[in-house]
Parts: structure tokens; sequence; C-alpha cells
């Protein structure tokens, strides 16, 4: 039951990032074919900002359970067995603590800016917590896929992450990748 409502959060957060994306360009789009027609978006720029941080860490968990997400495995790969699954363990801890960290004070400064009704300085006088909440929700998120994923290494299972088989060669890597295989 919670690997089915963790997994269901991941891919909500994955699809929320997905229309943001979309709402991006649709402002983008009004705003460039608008200028035509005198039709203006107030704040537009401030939306397409916001959009663009909400999508970016609102899609962070998603593509780091994926294994979508750039990481540099050059020592991880060369290892093998309970040294692996320690250091694996020791870098998701490492980048948990970094996200938890990180998560803590967005969260911090979300609720801060509800507290003190801290306003937009744009044209349009939006609450900040309301563009805010992307960004801490989206690291919160990332930092319950990083525990989800320690505990998942500590019970001896491969990282959701790794993709391939675990004893693919480097040039069996390579061939997969170009054949648009993932990483």
């Amino acid at each position: 039951m919670l690997r089915r409502f963790l997994d269901a959060l991941y891919l909500f957060a994955g699809y929320a990032a997905g229309g943001f994306l979309v709402v991006i360009f649709a402002i983008m789009m009004v705003m460039s074919v608008g200028r035509q027609f005198q039709l203006n978006i107030p704040a537009g720029d401030d939306f397409a900002s916001w959009c663009m941080a909400a999508m970016a860490f609102l899609g962070l968990a998603h593509t780091f359970k994926r294994g979508e997400m750039i990481r540099v495995g050059l020592l991880l790969e060369r290892l093998h067995g309970r040294t692996k699954q320690v250091a694996e363990i020791a870098a998701l801890s490492i980048a948990a603590a970094f996200v938890l960290y990180f998560a803590y004070y967005a969260v911090q400064m979300t609720y801060d800016s509800w507290r003190f009704n801290d306003m937009a300085q744009g044209v349009l006088a939006i609450p900040m917590w309301i563009p805010q909440l992307g960004y801490s929700g989206g690291l919160v998120i990332l930092s319950i896929a990083l525990i989800d994923e320690i505990v998942n290494v500590l019970r001896g299972n491969r990282p959701s992450y790794v993709q391939g088989s675990p004893d693919e060669s480097p040039e069996e890597f390579v061939e997969r990748i170009s054949q648009g295989g993932g990483g």
C-alpha cells in the first residue's frame, strides 16, 4: 500500500512538472503572438518564471526514481557486492542530508511568506507562498524519494534508478544508450 502511494506521489509530481511545462509554453506563445495583436499578459514573465521553478523542482523525484537523472557513478560502477551496497547507501545518505537541509529551509521560507503575507512585487500582487509551493513541495518529494531509496538499498535490493543488467560491460552500456535505452 505504501509502495503504491509513493509511486503515485512521484508520478503525480512528474505529471505536475509536465503540466507546468505546458503552461510555460502557453504563456510564452500567447506573449509572443499577442504582441502582434496588442495582447499582453500582465506579469506573464513572473508567471513563466514561477512555473519554471515549479517544473524543475517537482520533476526531480520522478526523474531520480526513473534513473533519468544524470549521475556520476565512476566509483560506484567499479565496486561490487557488499562494498557497492555500502557505497550506494553512503551516497544516498549524503544526498538525502543535503536535500533535507534545503527542503527544511524551503518549507520554512514558504511558511514565513504565508505567515507574513508576503506579496509579489510585480504587476500583480500575488501571495508569494503560492509560487513557492512548487519549489518547497518538489524538495520535500525528492527528500521522500531519497529516503525511500535508502530503505530499498538497505533491504538488499538494487537501486531503482540503476538501469541495465548488473554485469553490463561499458560497450553494452554505450550500445544501449545509443539505441535510446536510457542511462
